[in-house]
């Protein structure tokens, strides 16, 4: 079976204001280096519109509303101090999570082994009823509740190597017991969340934090102590990845000394687990990463290791 790239257009139309990081160029340069002919094997795939009802599956229909009524006709509009709308932001926002539930329900069906997903706005920061870091609704958190309400599963992993914690995802998976949910991330950075001691309501939370200016062993290290064994003692049905470039050493946002190879690694890891417990079935979104030549690399070489897992 091969690996499924889902991306859209829309996810473009989704503009931030001159000199902001999480640009449209993101999905661009990413596409692009997707383009070359290493990646002809991939089954493309466009992003369906995310739906209320999927949206629902984490965030208030009362949250969706004010999202969508806050989208201006034109230029920007800020809802927090790093975090804009434009026109066609809802519709990016939309393909994002759509493009994440498609991916899960491609996945379960057995019509690819694993895909990812290049869409924005990213996520992983978006609490149930809090707009926060550039997101505007749980992608990855809404792919895993719908393959637990949809799809019936009971083990869910989500492995989040963002730079910054997913305090959104840890949020929106707090008291969900069928969902294992790890983040390793810069401590201390933005947000200033995800200490060790936050284990969610059933002791499914698991936050590694990593020095700045630590790198790939450190990473590997706390992986292979930390991670890993917990993901093979749960057996999940399902591994998510919430798939942020921004530890690489050239990113502006943050002080981690992730190379190329880490994410390669780390990748290969987690195919792994997914070969041994759940017939390789991985979903990997999309979330930070703001060097763009970094970004494009690091996504490559990500993609590359899913479609070898």
């Amino acid at each position: 079976m091969t690996t499924a790239l889902y991306t859209h257009d829309d996810c473009d139309g989704h503009v931030t204001p001159m000199g902001h990081p999480e640009q449209v160029a993101r999905v661009q340069r990413i596409r692009a280096r997707l383009a070359g002919p290493e990646f002809a094997a991939l089954d493309r795939r466009d992003c369906p519109l995310g739906s209320d009802t999927q949206i629902a599956l984490c965030h208030p229909q009362s949250y969706i509303d004010g999202i969508v009524a806050a989208e201006p006709l034109t230029g920007t509009r800020a809802l927090d101090a790093d975090t804009h709308m434009s026109p066609g932001s809802v519709a990016a926002a939309r393909r994002a999570v759509g493009g994440a539930v498609a991916a899960v329900d491609a996945v379960l069906a057995g019509e690819v082994r694993n895909a990812f997903v290049a869409a924005r706005p990213p996520g992983h920061h978006a609490e149930t009823a809090l707009v926060m870091g550039f997101c505007l609704f749980g992608n990855v958190a809404i792919a895993a509740k719908h393959a637990m309400t949809v799809h019936g599963l009971t083990r869910v992993a989500v492995v989040d190597f963002d730079v910054h914690h997913g305090n959104g995802t840890q949020d929106l998976l707090w008291n969900e017991a069928r969902a294992l949910f790890f983040s390793s991330h810069q401590m201390p950075l933005w947000p200033g969340t995800g200490d060790p001691s936050d284990r969610g309501a059933h002791g499914q939370v698991h936050n590694i934090p990593l020095p700045p200016q630590s790198g790939g062993a450190e990473m590997r290290a706390a992986y292979a102590a930390r991670v890993f064994p917990v993901i093979d003692a749960f057996a999940p049905e399902l591994i998510l990845i919430s798939a942020g470039f921004d530890a690489h050493a050239a990113d502006p946002l943050a002080e981690l000394n992730w190379q190329t190879g880490d994410f390669i690694w780390l990748t290969q890891q987690v195919c792994a687990l997914a070969a041994k417990h759940c017939e390789g079935r991985v979903v990997s979104v999309l979330e930070g990463g703001y060097d763009l030549d970094a970004l494009a690399d690091s996504a490559a070489a990500h993609v590359q290791a899913l479609m070898a897992g």
